[in-house]
């Protein structure tokens, strides 16, 4: 089968760490042993979030810009691409030297399309960067003409549109990889977003959803399964309750009305289900959200949440 697994970000930064490299590192082996051995007997396709590393990069920016010219974020997203795909690369790679698997491993920076009409570039609502004094928030906005937020008790934050993906450009280049046998590290962070200006390509400032950009990927691809990782055992719904209750195996269409009775928030298990969602639609094959360790029993069908066809 070929598996597109989407890794949370808690694969390299736990609640709690400050995200230093001896942690990432420590977090990723235990990940990547597991995901090597489905690498024996499946062709995969790994992407991953970046939430904590590329706001530490656009922080670095923000705090050298008087003595470094500062990056735009999509610069950044690409930087973290980069960074995160080579931890997973090494650490993957050696594993998979261990074994005696002879698979390759590629990390592929990747743009991913986006509308420039996207009504989130008129309503931005992804918080990133460090926190501001409202002195400092009001000189952003008129020099740079940023959005900011206030958030009580912290300060001024930036906020940046999270635009839907609508098409991965590396696309041809992954699936010739995949061809030749080896596993691709791509999209990281939702994929570096670009839009079509004047017959070109160029990059914008904005985040777009890791999961939803992994369920693109997967549709792209005709991906066998589509598996998404995070810290809890599912999809719940009354979560966090004395009446949680986490759903085994689910249609799409007894999904979708949780979704839209407001089960999921948008900010966390939300954008995982809709993820799942548009890629059982569009395949007629099932996708998972299911807890990082028990990654191979979620794929074959013992652990977190099957999303499945009607």
């Amino acid at each position: 089968m070929l598996i597109v697994i989407a890794l949370g970000g808690n694969a390299l930064v736990k609640k709690g760490e400050r995200g230093t490299l001896e942690e990432q590192r420590r977090n990723l082996k235990f990940a990547l042993s597991q995901i090597s051995e489905l690498a024996k007997i499946h062709d995969l396709v790994i992407t991953h979030g970046n939430g904590p590393q590329v706001g530490n990069i656009y922080l670095q920016q923000e705090i050298a810009s008087k003595r470094v010219p500062p990056m735009p974020l999509d610069v950044c997203g690409a930087m973290s691409q980069g960074m995160i795909g080579y931890l997973i690369q090494q650490e993957l790679a050696n594993f998979l030297k261990e074994s005696g698997l002879g698979k390759n491993v590629v990390t592929l920076l990747t743009r991913v399309l986006v509308d420039h009409n996207d009504p989130a570039f008129k309503n931005p609502t992804k918080p990133i960067g460090p926190y501001y004094s409202e002195v400092e928030a009001k000189r952003l906005i008129r020099e740079k003409d940023w959005s900011m937020v206030y958030q009580a008790g912290k300060g001024w934050r930036r906020i940046v549109p999270s635009p839907s993906p609508q098409g991965i450009v590396e696309i041809d280049s992954i699936k010739a990889l995949l061809l030749k046998n080896i596993i691709v590290i791509c999209a990281g962070g939702g994929g570096i977003p670009v839009i079509r200006k004047n017959g070109k390509l160029v990059g914008v400032e904005a985040v777009i959803d890791k999961d939803l950009t992994s369920s693109l990927l997967a549709i792209e691809l005709n991906a066998d399964m589509l598996v998404i990782l995070t810290d809890v055992e599912g999809a719940a719904i009354y979560y966090g309750t004395p009446r949680q209750y986490f759903l085994g195996n689910v249609t799409v269409s007894e999904i979708r009305k949780y979704l839209k009775a407001g089960y999921f928030p948008p900010g966390s298990m939300g954008p995982k289900v809709l993820a799942c969602i548009r890629f059982v639609e569009s395949t007629g094959k099932p996708a998972v959200i299911a807890k990082l360790e028990k990654v191979k029993d979620a794929i074959e069908g013992s652990a977190g949440t099957r999303i499945i066809p009607d």
